[in-house]
C-alpha cells in the first residue's frame, strides 16, 4: 500500500486538448528567444571570450569594493569587473582579455597581486587565451549537435522515426527557450552552460521516453482508441512518475541555487530554467501531442481492442 500518492491513480486530464494552445504558445516564444539571441546576444564568460577570472577574500574585514574597483582601474587593464558573493569578504574580479595574447593574460594576473599585496586571498584564478577560447566555443557547439544527432539515432531504432522526429522538436524546443532566457537574464554563457545545455537534453529525453514507451505499449493494446484519448492515458498513467522526479529535481537544484556559490551559478540558474520550467512541460504538452501530426497510429482502427 502507498503512503504517499501525489496524483491519484485515475487522473484522466485531458493533456492533449490544449496542443491548440502550447504549440502556439511554444512557436512565438521559440521565435521570440532567437531575435533575443541574434539582437540582444549572449554573455559569453572567460571560457568563450578570454580574459581572466580571480576569486579573493578579503584577510580582514569586509572586503571594499570601491578601494579594490579604484585599486584596478589604476593598472590600465582596460575592462572589468567586480561582484560580491558569498559572504561580504568574498568577491569575483573579471578582467578582459589583454592585447597581445596569452603571455599579457598572465602579467595582467601579476599586476593585480602586486596590487592587492597580502591584503586578500586567492581562492581560485582562471586565465583563458584567445586562441583556447574559440576552440572552446567550436567544441562546445559540436558537441551538441553531436549530442542531438545521437540522440535522434538512437530514438529511431528503438521506436520510429516519428518518435526521434517528435522527441528531436521537444528538444530543439528546449534549448532554444533555454538559450533565449540566457540571453535575456544576461547569465554567464560558459563550459558549465554548455553542461547544463546537455544535461536539460538528457533529462528532457529521459521524461520523453518514458512517456513515448507507454504509448507504444498502449498502441499495440489498444487497437481502436482513438489517438488523442490514448496519447492522454498514456500521460496520465506516467504522470505520478514525472511529478515526483519534477519536485525532487527541484529541490535539488533549489539548495544548489541558493548555496551553491558563484563558481555554478551559472549552471544551477540555467537548469532551473531549462529542466523545472521547460522539460517537463515540453514532454507532456509538445513531444507528445505532435505525435498526432507526424501521422503515428494511423490505420489501427481495422484492428480490436485487447481485452
Amino acid at each position: 500500500m502507498r503512503l504517499l500518492r501525489i496524483v491519484p491513480d485515475d487522473t484522466k486530464f485531458d493533456f492533449v486538448r490544449f496542443r491548440r494552445i502550447s504549440f502556439p504558445i511554444s512557436a512565438l516564444l521559440s521565435i521570440l528567444a532567437i531575435v533575443l539571441y541574434f539582437t540582444h546576444g549572449l554573455n559569453f564568460g572567460i571560457d568563450f571570450k578570454g580574459g581572466t577570472l580571480m576569486e579573493v577574500r578579503a584577510k580582514a574585514g569586509d572586503a571594499d569594493l570601491a578601494q579594490m574597483r579604484a585599486t584596478i582601474g589604476g593598472l590600465g587593464l582596460g575592462e572589468f569587473q567586480l561582484q560580491q558573493f558569498g559572504s561580504p569578504s568574498d568577491v569575483l574580479i573579471r578582467i578582459s582579455q589583454q592585447p597581445g595574447g596569452e603571455p599579457e593574460q598572465q602579467v595582467a594576473v601579476q599586476k593585480v597581486r602586486a596590487a592587492f599585496g597580502d591584503q586578500v586571498e586567492y581562492q581560485r584564478v582562471e586565465v583563458v587565451g584567445p586562441r583556447v577560447s574559440g576552440e572552446l566555443l567550436s567544441y562546445g557547439i559540436m558537441g551538441l549537435m553531436l549530442a542531438i544527432g545521437a540522440i535522434f539515432v538512437y530514438l529511431w531504432f528503438r521506436f520510429e522515426w516519428q518518435f526521434a522526429l517528435g522527441a528531436m522538436i521537444a528538444n530543439v524546443h528546449d534549448l532554444v527557450l533555454t538559450i533565449g532566457f540566457m540571453s535575456i537574464a544576461q547569465i554567464d554563457f560558459d563550459l558549465t552552460s554548455i553542461a547544463a545545455l546537455l544535461t536539460i537534453l538528457g533529462y528532457s529525453l529521459n521524461d520523453t521516453v518514458v512517456i513515448y514507451d507507454r504509448i507504444r505499449e498502449m498502441l499495440r493494446r489498444y487497437k481502436r482508441l482513438p489517438m488523442p484519448d490514448l496519447l492522454n492515458a498514456s500521460i496520465n498513467s506516467t504522470l505520478s512518475r514525472s511529478v515526483i522526479t519534477h519536485v525532487t529535481v527541484t529541490l535539488a537544484l533549489l539548495a544548489l541555487l541558493l548555496f551553491g556559490g558563484q563558481a555554478i551559478h551559472s549552471f544551477t540558474a540555467t537548469m532551473m530554467f531549462g529542466v523545472v520550467l521547460v522539460g517537463t512541460y515540453t514532454s507532456i504538452f509538445i513531444a507528445a501531442p505532435i505525435l498526432i501530426y507526424l501521422g503515428v497510429g494511423e490505420g489501427r482502427e481495422s484492428g480490436r481492442d485487447d481485452k
